[in-house]
């Protein structure tokens, strides 16, 4: 793949760190009764390594079945950025480039292509938020996004025993 690691060999991996994470974490909160919150799951498996890399989606949809025991998240915000200027932001913030984020725009657009069409696909739990707004009115959104779910589900908002992940 040119990045160091064989795409399979990266999927397998994180399918096997989300395993472990639903199995420490996520699981034992949702039994308890806790509200659970995770940067990046398993739709961020299938943009980055189905769309960016060109894997198999049905097999990396297996991959994630497997690890999260079934588990699919209520609600999934997509902060959406042209890739463009995504890089940009992270130089700006003097931030450290990890191997995936060092990959070229042509792979970026892809992740990005993907991430909207998983969002099509699934609109009523895929929420798209245009990032190119200001931090505030992001945070806004988000947090008005989170507050309507957990409504709807007859969680009152700052309920003790906060959010696990």
């Amino acid at each position: 793949s040119g990045a160091g690691i064989d795409p399979l060999a990266e999927s397998l991996l994180f399918a096997a760190s989300r395993a472990q994470l639903v199995a420490e974490v996520i699981e034992p909160a949702l039994a308890a009764g806790r509200v659970v919150l995770c940067d990046r799951f398993t739709d961020s498996t299938l943009a980055y390594q189905g769309y960016g890399l060109g894997m198999d989606r049905e097999l990396l949809r297996t991959l994630n079945a497997i690890a999260t025991r079934g588990l699919v998240p209520d609600l999934t915000l997509l902060l959406d950025l042209p890739p463009e200027e995504a890089g940009g932001r992270t130089r700006g913030r003097g931030g450290r480039v990890d191997r995936i984020a060092a990959r070229d725009l042509d792979f970026h657009r892809r992740v990005r292509e993907g991430f909207l069409a998983l969002a099509g696909s699934d609109p009523a739990r895929i929420l798209v938020i245009d990032a190119r707004q200001g931090a505030d009115e992001v945070a806004a959104r988000v947090r008005e996004s989170v507050l309507s779910l957990l409504s709807s589900r007859g969680i009152p908002a700052g309920r003790p025993g906060g959010p696990a992940c």
